[in-house]
Protein backbone atom coordinates (compact mmCIF):
# COMPACT_ATOMS: atom_id res chain seq x y z
CA UNK A 1 0.00 0.00 0.00
CA UNK A 2 1.40 3.47 -0.64
CA UNK A 3 0.86 6.62 0.96
CA UNK A 4 -0.28 10.00 -0.97
CA UNK A 5 2.92 11.00 -1.31
CA UNK A 6 4.60 7.93 -2.86
CA UNK A 7 1.59 7.72 -5.24
CA UNK A 8 2.26 11.16 -6.41
CA UNK A 9 5.71 11.00 -6.96
CA UNK A 10 5.11 7.29 -8.96
CA UNK A 11 2.45 9.15 -10.79
CA UNK A 12 4.71 12.07 -11.89
CA UNK A 13 8.23 9.65 -12.70
CA UNK A 14 6.04 6.78 -13.97
CA UNK A 15 4.24 8.34 -16.70
CA UNK A 16 6.18 9.61 -19.47
CA UNK A 17 5.74 13.44 -19.93
CA UNK A 18 3.81 14.03 -16.56
CA UNK A 19 3.30 17.75 -15.73
CA UNK A 20 1.28 17.90 -12.69
CA UNK A 21 -0.20 15.02 -10.51
CA UNK A 22 -3.16 15.78 -7.43
CA UNK A 23 -4.74 13.17 -4.80
CA UNK A 24 -8.26 15.15 -4.38
CA UNK A 25 -11.20 14.97 -2.75
CA UNK A 26 -13.95 15.74 -4.66
CA UNK A 27 -17.23 16.43 -2.10
CA UNK A 28 -14.67 18.95 -0.54
CA UNK A 29 -12.87 20.23 -3.53
CA UNK A 30 -9.44 20.08 -1.62
CA UNK A 31 -6.18 18.49 -2.93
CA UNK A 32 -5.00 15.93 -0.06
CA UNK A 33 -1.32 16.81 -2.05
CA UNK A 34 -0.31 17.91 -5.61
CA UNK A 35 3.99 17.68 -7.35
CA UNK A 36 4.53 19.44 -10.18
CA UNK A 37 2.67 22.08 -11.71
CA UNK A 38 4.20 25.37 -12.83
CA UNK A 39 3.03 29.36 -12.91
CA UNK A 40 0.55 28.39 -15.67
CA UNK A 41 -0.32 25.22 -13.99
CA UNK A 42 -2.14 25.92 -10.55
CA UNK A 43 -1.83 21.95 -9.43
CA UNK A 44 -4.05 23.16 -6.23
CA UNK A 45 -6.92 25.35 -8.78
CA UNK A 46 -6.67 22.59 -11.31
CA UNK A 47 -7.82 20.00 -8.83
CA UNK A 48 -10.27 22.08 -7.31
CA UNK A 49 -12.29 23.13 -10.03
CA UNK A 50 -11.38 19.26 -11.80
CA UNK A 51 -13.88 18.70 -8.57
CA UNK A 52 -16.95 19.94 -10.75
CA UNK A 53 -16.33 18.22 -13.64
CA UNK A 54 -16.22 14.80 -11.27
CA UNK A 55 -19.61 15.88 -9.48
CA UNK A 56 -21.33 16.60 -12.86
CA UNK A 57 -20.10 13.54 -14.17
CA UNK A 58 -22.15 11.63 -11.26
CA UNK A 59 -25.03 13.81 -11.17
CA UNK A 60 -25.56 12.83 -15.28
CA UNK A 61 -24.66 8.94 -14.51
CA UNK A 62 -27.10 9.02 -11.30
CA UNK A 63 -30.11 11.05 -13.88
CA UNK A 64 -29.46 8.50 -16.38
CA UNK A 65 -29.99 5.99 -14.08
CA UNK A 66 -26.62 3.91 -15.27
CA UNK A 67 -25.14 1.53 -12.30
CA UNK A 68 -21.32 1.13 -13.84
CA UNK A 69 -18.59 2.96 -12.08
CA UNK A 70 -16.55 5.68 -13.78
CA UNK A 71 -13.01 4.28 -14.62
CA UNK A 72 -11.40 7.93 -16.28
CA UNK A 73 -12.44 10.86 -17.32
CA UNK A 74 -10.34 12.28 -20.18
CA UNK A 75 -10.09 15.90 -21.18
CA UNK A 76 -8.35 17.04 -24.15
CA UNK A 77 -6.57 20.06 -24.80
CA UNK A 78 -4.80 21.03 -27.47
CA UNK A 79 -0.96 20.14 -25.96
CA UNK A 80 -2.20 18.78 -22.57
CA UNK A 81 -4.17 15.80 -21.39
CA UNK A 82 -5.95 15.93 -18.20
CA UNK A 83 -6.91 12.72 -16.80
CA UNK A 84 -8.90 12.10 -13.85
CA UNK A 85 -9.22 8.60 -12.19
CA UNK A 86 -11.73 7.97 -8.96
CA UNK A 87 -10.42 5.82 -6.93
CA UNK A 88 -12.92 2.98 -5.86
CA UNK A 89 -12.97 0.89 -2.79
CA UNK A 90 -13.32 1.48 0.74
CA UNK A 91 -10.24 3.40 0.87
CA UNK A 92 -10.66 5.91 -2.10
CA UNK A 93 -14.65 7.22 -0.81
CA UNK A 94 -15.09 10.94 -2.54
CA UNK A 95 -11.16 11.03 -4.11
CA UNK A 96 -10.22 11.01 -7.47
CA UNK A 97 -6.49 10.98 -8.56
CA UNK A 98 -5.58 13.37 -11.02
CA UNK A 99 -2.81 13.78 -13.55
CA UNK A 100 -1.67 15.98 -16.32
CA UNK A 101 -0.11 15.30 -19.30
CA UNK A 102 2.05 16.99 -22.05
CA UNK A 103 0.22 15.95 -25.27
CA UNK A 104 3.49 15.38 -27.49
CA UNK A 105 5.68 13.61 -24.89
CA UNK A 106 3.39 11.42 -23.15
CA UNK A 107 1.68 7.70 -23.99
CA UNK A 108 -1.93 8.34 -22.62
CA UNK A 109 -2.70 4.17 -22.82
CA UNK A 110 0.35 3.66 -20.64
CA UNK A 111 -0.76 7.03 -18.06
CA UNK A 112 -3.91 5.06 -17.63
CA UNK A 113 -2.38 1.91 -17.27
CA UNK A 114 -0.30 3.47 -14.44
CA UNK A 115 -3.22 5.41 -12.65
CA UNK A 116 -5.04 2.04 -12.28
CA UNK A 117 -1.89 0.71 -10.68
CA UNK A 118 -1.31 3.38 -8.34
CA UNK A 119 -5.33 3.74 -7.34
CA UNK A 120 -5.02 -0.03 -6.03
CA UNK A 121 -2.08 0.57 -3.95
CA UNK A 122 -3.16 3.65 -2.56
CA UNK A 123 -3.94 3.67 1.11
CA UNK A 124 -5.57 6.54 2.63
Amino acid sequence: MASVEVSLKEMMTEAEGALGAAVVDYTSGMALGTLGGSKNLDMTVAAAGNTDVVRAKARAMEQLGLKSRIEDILITLGNQYHLIRPVAGRNGNGLFLYLVLDRVRSNLAMARHHLKRVEGQLEI
